[in-house]
């Protein structure tokens, strides 16, 4: 199964700042043990809001755009994994091994496969659509 591991914001990230190298080295040791586990299949960090957007759609009138920066920074992500394991817990056990300090607040959430929409997909055409995409993606990435 796998998880997005969401790294939210805080003033310091939303600011722009970029963490010392002692917390650039910790990371870097845990996401190599990540790799070297065959968990992480992607992870970033991200810009501040102020470099973003956010695009709203209604159902009444074409979409907004609304520029960063954005006020709730406890609502912001900073950043990201993407991982592969086993369970929730095991998910959870690696998270809590995250060299993050003081006030870093992470959000775990799984994502769903092709086949939780299988009872909306009877002949499996969308599922077939969906792995194609991800392979397409995959193809991508490595450019």
């Amino acid at each position: 199964m796998r998880f997005i591991v969401l790294v939210k914001a805080n003033r310091d990230s939303e600011a722009g700042a970029i963490p010392d190298q002692k917390m650039l080295s910790d990371m870097g040791r845990y996401n190599q043990e990540l790799l070297n586990a065959g968990i992480m299949l992607a992870g970033e960090g991200l810009q501040p809001s102020s470099k973003g957007a956010r695009v709203t759609f209604r159902a009444d009138g074409p979409p907004t755009v609304t520029n960063g920066p954005f006020p709730e920074t406890s609502q912001l992500v900073a950043g990201y994994w993407l991982w592969q394991v086993k369970s929730k817990d095991e998910a959870i056990e690696w998270l809590k091994r995250a060299p993050f300090g003081d006030d870093t607040e992470v959000e775990l959430r799984q994502l769903h496969e092709a086949e939780d929409f299988a009872s909306s997909d009877p002949t499996g055409e969308l599922q077939a659509q969906e792995e194609r995409q991800r392979k397409q993606a995959a193809a991508n990435a490595r450019r």
